[in-house]
């Protein structure tokens, strides 16, 4: 399993890039729940809490396509470093907002400027790859292990934060979200010299999302996102209904480290069928992992369920990120990227809303329906629309 990873950090600058990217990407698990978390806290109220997330969530969906639209025009390190600071002083906002009391809509205009200033970093780390590996076989370990990284963020970020705002107070888990958002940010727009070169975007050359193949990725993790964005809130509520809130952050843990192991495993791998085929049955497999859990109403059972389900999480996200390479002109790669994350953002503030509602109105594990119709959705129209996902084939060698 370590043969294809073997040899990937050796160029200069490229683990300083990946620890940076790591850290500055914690916030990415920690916010939603750290959120939840001080907001129940101090109204007991899921459909707030879930309504100030969807709102954060929204203003980034809007705002992360322009973010890199402008990396790729002026380079990551001169947006990262002036987003980042004024992100952490929404963040902070929020936190005082909340802790002074005052008027709910406070609440909601913090949480629009958080989101709009949120950087979609993932995206461009994984733009930093394709700039060094782009069009060899170690891109796919490449982005396998940023996938890995990811769950690492959503296995650490979401224990860490519960622990910290249930035993701690309701604000440290988010004070340390700022802490490793604005350090790690500002430490990834330091490193120049691995940046993707700054390339001259034609007014001609449009948006990548209206690329069809791009579109539909986008609509697919859409509905990813909406899974995402539901069960994080649901399986809060579902620990809370069990009296083990405490432990909810290590529900969400499970779920991503299923898809850790998975993601390590699926990047080892030299895959001899196509990326467009790797996709769809990766979909399938998670629409039939996650159906269980409506059927669950043990804490320790659902944490086993969400490990399982977690399996199909990085072999769909890797696919679907290196399509978008593969689809995306090189000038628009950052902004492809974070198109993509933005539809999976745009689909957790759905998620997060919808599963708020349907856990004041149903409870927790009946709101798990919603995300097992996001699942539905999101393999029916990743079927029916991969006819679009064909890639051109390889030209073969010349004749010796």
């Amino acid at each position: 399993m370590i043969g294809p990873y073997r040899g990937l950090f050796d160029r200069p600058g490229v683990k300083a890039f990946v620890l940076a990217g790591l850290i500055g990407r914690m916030p990415m698990s920690m916010l939603g729940i750290g959120v939840i978390l001080l907001i129940t806290a101090l109204t007991g109220n899921y459909a707030t809490a879930g309504a100030v997330g969807a709102a954060s969530n929204l203003a980034f969906a809007v705002a992360a396509p322009l973010s890199g639209r402008l990396a790729d025009r002026f380079g990551q390190g001169r947006v990262i470093a002036p987003f980042a600071l004024v992100n952490a002083i929404a963040l902070a906002a929020l936190m005082i907002f909340a802790a002074s009391r005052l008027p709910e809509w406070t609440l909601y205009a913090a949480g629009l400027l958080i989101g709009a200033t949120s950087l979609s970093l993932g995206s461009m780390v994984r733009a930093r790859w394709s700039a060094i590996h782009g069009g060899s076989d170690r891109l796919h370990a490449a982005f396998a292990f940023e996938s890995v990284a990811d769950e690492i963020v959503f296995v650490t970020g979401p224990a860490l934060v519960t622990v910290l705002a249930t035993t701690v107070n309701p604000y440290a888990g988010l004070i340390v979200a700022l802490v490793c958002m604005l350090g790690g940010s500002l430490a990834l727009a330091s490193q120049r010299r691995t940046q993707p070169p700054v390339q001259l975007i034609r007014s001609s050359s449009g948006t990548p999302i209206l690329i069809p193949a791009i579109a539909l990725l986008a609509c697919v993790s859409l509905a990813l996102g909406a899974i995402f964005g539901s069960v994080d809130l649901i399986t809060v509520a579902f620990a809370e209904e069990h009296g083990v809130k405490w432990a909810s952050g290590f529900l969400l843990a499970s779920f991503a480290g299923g898809s850790m192991v998975s993601g390590l495993w699926f990047g080892s791998r030299n895959w001899r069928i196509s990326l467009r085929t790797r996709f769809v049955r990766a979909l399938a497999l998670f629409m039939v992992g996650l159906s269980p859990i409506l059927f669950i109403n043990t804490p320790g059972v659902m944490a086993a369920a969400l490990f399982l389900a977690g399996f199909a999480i990085s072999p769909t996200l890797i696919t679907c990120f290196s399509l978008t390479e593969r689809l995306v002109p090189q000038a628009l790669l950052t902004e492809g990227m974070a198109w993509i994350s933005t539809a999976i953002t745009l689909g957790v503030a759905l998620g997060s809303w919808a599963g708020g509602h349907l856990t004041e109105t149903s409870g927790a594990s009946s709101a798990y329906v919603f995300s097992i119709a996001a699942a539905v959705v999101a393999v029916i129209v990743g079927i029916g629309g991969s006819g679009l996902l064909r890639l051109p084939a390889a030209p073969s060698p010349p004749a010796s």
